[in-house]
């Protein structure tokens, strides 16, 4: 029976519990003081979540992008037919095979029809292409597009839009191809596995494999890339999918024994745009950062603010007989019920605003994404209780030990600072979350710790402020509100110290987003200019070089990239020689086992960057490395390599390093000789220029010089620079977040002690201060404090943002010297506007209402 009446007290005591915790809850709510904690969880959630499932979403594409744009599970790349064991060892695991060839060569337009003639990609492919993605045909303006996944009858032929621009042609004309005439039935719109390469620029033609005999143009020397495609069955299960990474393994090891035949998979494509996506991906990842460390400091603030709000009430809870264990399970229950209401609003704003993202970045992923994974709403749900338990619950814990003597004596049961074990563990669980979420360990180290090591300079530098700032100001001779508000400042120094830390923090986020955005999109701007080259042109040889410049600037082209360009192959490092063998890195033995461009220039290409050794007009002898190369192939300054470039050996030493930017549109060198030429060697010149708005310009430039390589890049640099502007725009939608959760710390580190800033002015009213006078004690201490934690966040800002563009972002970093003078001014502004609008009422409070508050 006793033990029957135990249980019915507990569960009545556990009843009640959850009563006064909803109850509190509800009273709390209704009356306000939870508005800002719950606006910062949401705000933290909602910016992580929505990051959450737009790179989930956006991983899960590129990865089935990257399939279709390698054109199958597994590709096996060759300068001649792939051997017939690869097609054996495939149909023997059960996995489908394709083969295409692709090679440049000239096509062009029938005599009667004026015999233009173009470069363009020739692709001749096998039934069964394309094995991953569809083919998108287009049968003519204004027609939708076909989606199919089959290849040309024999006698057709389908092509890109701009060769029939280029060559004068239409649908249903003749093209012609070598020895053989082609029907033109179908425009080409898109085509899944078009890669990157530099011939991927040209016009595509695309022709049954059947008819490439027919043409004449695979010769014994013709360069020709061949791939043979391997893929499982789209609908097949994961005993096939297992087939097929065992097949990649087994083609890897036999393609080390053969020479000229290299394995791709989805590991090593380079789907494009990548590294574009990346950038934008981790800035957003960063901004979702800064929410979150933003709304924890907005968390911890206005928690405590709760917490000084109701001391009365639990010092009356105590008189009333309740328990520190009972009073403190009921503010967990409400801290908990707010967390989980918070992250489940905050997941599913995430979730709106990510849809936002896709529809900004739309067209970087040809189709539609994939659906999110749960582990998104899940992390955002974890993040917003961890935000909450670590932040806001440590100071409202701390109402459960108020004395119940608090109720006579107003002195007793003040707040004391969060135990370091508890605060120790609540960071340390936050900020391991935070590395989750930044998603790559550069960006979360710099970000999570530069912010610890920002508070705690802030703390440092802020106390040391208050401790100076009596001596500074002569109380004789200063005005009267400012010996005032000194006053107020110094008599609290915990407090200004709190203060000036929090703002700073919120400061240094906004401070440290728009410089970073700025120069972010600057680099992107700067790579693809809008006047950036739109033709490359090789192939000139050296006896048309004066005369095709002429027709440049006939044309009014004057302002145009100009190199040498000479084939050489590497063939001994430092006196040994060297040869595929000698490397493990696909890419590496590919390097050595073709042909480098070569280039002379006695200037260094303005757009390229010096990171090692120096660049020396002249030296001969010598030679300038781009420094991936270099890395990949284990290369460093001295190194003395040996090139046969056209049967000639050249031995040069390397001098300097060079960084180059690949993603511009701009000519570019491996190796270049910082000399005007070299002796006795084959050279042909390389132009890169915006073409001229001088309809048929390119056609007459290809009749004038009919040798020449004329490769369009228009359509190319539109597309890049219309990604530039989707991932600038989704980088500025998710920037609105931050700067909410900046002006969310303002508003909290402001209002934090309004009710104490009421009663001190009450008391100076009464004695005889003026409204005015006092308003200007406010403004003084606002704008003070927001002056120096805004010149300390920008201080700090710089530093921080230093290191995220050398070691994040990989961009130029240009440091302003009048950013912390702007960023002081600035944080004094927000600090005077948020306090003049959270304490506008309380100078004119009357006294009387105020001090019979302080008194109850």
């Amino acid at each position: 029976m006793t033990a029957g009446r135990c249980a019915i007290v507990q569960t009545m005591q556990a009843s009640s519990v959850w009563i006064l915790g909803l109850r509190n809850l509800w009273r709390d709510l209704r009356a306000g003081e939870l508005r800002l904690i719950i606006v910062a969880v949401l705000l933290a959630v909602a910016a992580l979540s929505s990051v959450g499932f737009f790179a989930d979403r956006l991983q899960a594409g590129l990865q089935r992008d990257a399939r279709q744009l390698l054109g199958g599970d597994v590709v096996v790349v060759s300068d001649n037919p792939a051997p017939a064991v690869f097609v054996q060892q495939a149909q023997q695991q059960g996995l489908q095979t394709v083969a295409t060839a692709s090679f440049p060569t000239m096509a062009r337009a029938a005599q009667e029809q004026g015999g233009a003639s173009r470069l363009v990609a020739l692709k001749s492919v096998d039934p069964g292409y394309p094995l991953r993605g569809v083919l998108h045909l287009n049968q003519g303006p204004g027609q939708p597009d076909l989606e199919v996944r089959a290849i040309p009858e024999r006698g057709h032929a389908w092509v890109d839009a701009p060769l029939l621009e280029a060559l004068g042609l239409k649908l249903g004309d003749r093209l012609l191809l070598g020895d053989a005439s082609f029907h033109i039935s179908h425009i080409i719109a898109i085509e899944p596995d078009r890669g990157a390469g530099f011939m991927s620029f040209a016009p595509r033609v695309m022709i049954n494999s059947a008819d490439l005999p027919a043409t004449r143009l695979v010769q014994p020397a013709s360069r020709i890339t061949y791939r043979l495609a391997v893929a499982v069955q789209t609908d097949a299960g994961r005993g096939a999918q297992r087939a097929a990474q065992d097949y990649l393994g087994w083609a890897q090891e036999l393609a080390k024994s053969l020479h000229g035949v290299r394995v791709e998979s989805l590991e090593s494509g380079r789907p494009e745009m990548r590294q574009t996506l990346d950038r934008a991906e981790k800035f957003l990842s960063l901004v979702a950062l800064l929410s979150a460390l933003l709304s924890a400091v907005a968390v911890a603030l206005a928690a405590r603010a709760f917490a000084n709000s109701h001391l009365d009430a639990s010092a009356m809870l105590r008189v009333l007989g309740q328990s520190q264990r009972r009073i403190a399970l009921a503010y967990v229950v409400e801290f908990v019920s707010i967390a989980l209401a918070a992250s489940a609003a905050g997941v599913l704003l995430g979730w709106a605003v990510h849809h936002v993202f896709v529809w900004l970045l739309a067209g970087l992923v040809e189709s539609a994404l994939p659906a999110a994974s749960l582990w998104p709403a899940l992390f955002g749900m974890g993040m917003g209780l961890t935000l909450l338990l670590a932040f806001g619950l440590p100071p409202v814990l701390q109402l459960a030990q108020v004395p119940p003597l608090r109720v006579m004596r107003r002195d007793l049961g003040a707040l004391k600072p969060a135990s370091w074990l508890v605060l120790g563990v609540g960071v340390t669980g936050f900020a391991a979350l935070l590395m989750v979420a930044s998603r790559d360990i550069k960006l979360g180290l710099i970000a999570v710790g530069g912010f610890a090591v920002a508070v705690l300079l802030f703390a440092g530098l802020a106390w040391l402020a208050v401790k100076l700032l009596r001596q500074v100001v002569n109380e004789a001779t200063a005005p009267r509100w400012l010996v005032m508000a000194t006053r107020q400042v110094s008599a609290k120094p915990v407090y200004a110290v709190v203060q000036v830390s929090s703002l700073a923090v919120g400061l240094l986020a906004l401070v440290l987003l728009v410089l970073l955005r700025t120069d972010l999109i600057a680099s992107w701007r700067k790579a693809t200019p809008a006047n950036a080259p739109d033709r490359f042109v090789i192939n000139v040889q050296p006896d048309q070089a004066q005369d095709f410049q002429a027709a440049l600037k006939k044309a009014g082209v004057h302002s145009y990239d100009w190199y040498p360009m000479i084939r050489g192959r590497l063939i001994a490092v430092n006196g040994k020689a060297v040869s595929p063998e000698d490397y493990e890195e696909d890419r590496a033995k590919r390097l050595v086992d073709r042909e480098f461009n070569i280039s002379t220039a006695e200037t260094m290409p303005d757009h390229n960057q010096i990171v090692g050794g120096r660049w020396q007009a002249g030296e001969q002898g010598a030679i300038s490395m781009e420094e991936g190369i270099a890395k990949t192939l284990g290369l460093k300054l001295g190194d003395t390599l040996r090139f046969d470039i056209g049967g000639e050996e050249n031995e040069a030493r390397i001098t300097s390093l060079r960084k180059v930017d690949w993603s511009s549109m701009r000519a570019n060198f491996f190796v270049i000789y910082p000399v005007q030429h070299l002796d006795n060697v084959a050279v042909t010149y390389l132009a890169a220029y915006r073409a001229p708005d001088i309809k048929g310009f390119d056609n007459a430039l290809v009749n004038e010089f009919p040798n020449i390589t004329n490769v369009d890049l228009s359509s190319t640099l539109a597309q890049v620079q219309q990604v530039m502007d989707q991932v600038i725009r989704a980088v500025e939608f998710l920037f609105g977040f931050t700067l909410v959760a900046g002006l969310v710390v303002l508003f909290a580190s402001v209002t934090g002690t309004r009710e104490e800033r009421a009663r001190e002015y009450a008391i100076m009213r009464a004695v005889g201060a003026r409204s005015g006078l006092l308003r200007q004690v406010q403004s003084a201490e606002l704008a003070g404090v927001g002056l120096m934690a805004g010149f300390l966040a920008s201080c700090v800002a710089l530093a921080v943002g230093w290191a995220l563009a050398r070691w994040v972002f990989d961009f130029e970093w240009n440091v302003l010297w009048w950013v912390p003078l702007v960023g002081a001014l600035a944080g004094a502004l927000l600090a005077w506007l948020a306090g003049w609008w959270a304490l506008r009422e309380v100078v004119s409070r009357p006294v009387m209402i105020t001090l019979r508050q302080a008194a109850e």
